[in-house]
């Protein structure tokens, strides 16, 4: 059996590491609930982000459609303009071919009437 001075010191000493683990205690306390404190915070700003994330997301979407919409827009515009130019050519071609039956005629007359004066000319002595 131990002494009663031994068994003094001992539950001094018992009681000492018990006000050191009962200080431990309270700072593990302490310390897990500024960590939760930590973890809400955490957790509103991911929260936060995520919202703000969300919304840019829908607005990016928002406009692509817009672009969309507006490409569409100038494609179709793009297709009444090739629509008019193909006309236009056409019409071009065709006046450039009915100016060119025009010449020709021309041509062909000018050349009648060339051979008329040299025919009235022979038979006028060359007068």
């Amino acid at each position: 059996m131990t002494q009663p001075s031994d068994l003094e010191g001992r539950v001094a000493r018992l009681e000492l590491r018990l006000e050191e683990v009962a200080a431990d205690a309270a700072a593990a306390r302490h310390l897990a609930a500024a960590r939760d404190r930590d973890l809400a915070d955490l957790g509103v700003k991911v929260d936060a982000n995520r919202s703000v994330i969300s919304a840019l997301g829908e607005q990016t979407r928002a406009r692509f459609d817009q672009m969309d919409a507006r490409f569409d827009q100038v494609d179709a515009r793009f297709d009444r303009l090739e629509r008019r130019v193909d006309g236009l050519s056409g019409r071009v071609d065709g006046g450039f071919a009915e100016m060119r039956g025009k010449f020709d005629a021309t041509a062909s007359g000018l050349e009648h009437i060339t051979r008329l004066l040299d025919t009235l000319i022979a038979e006028q002595g060359g007068q």
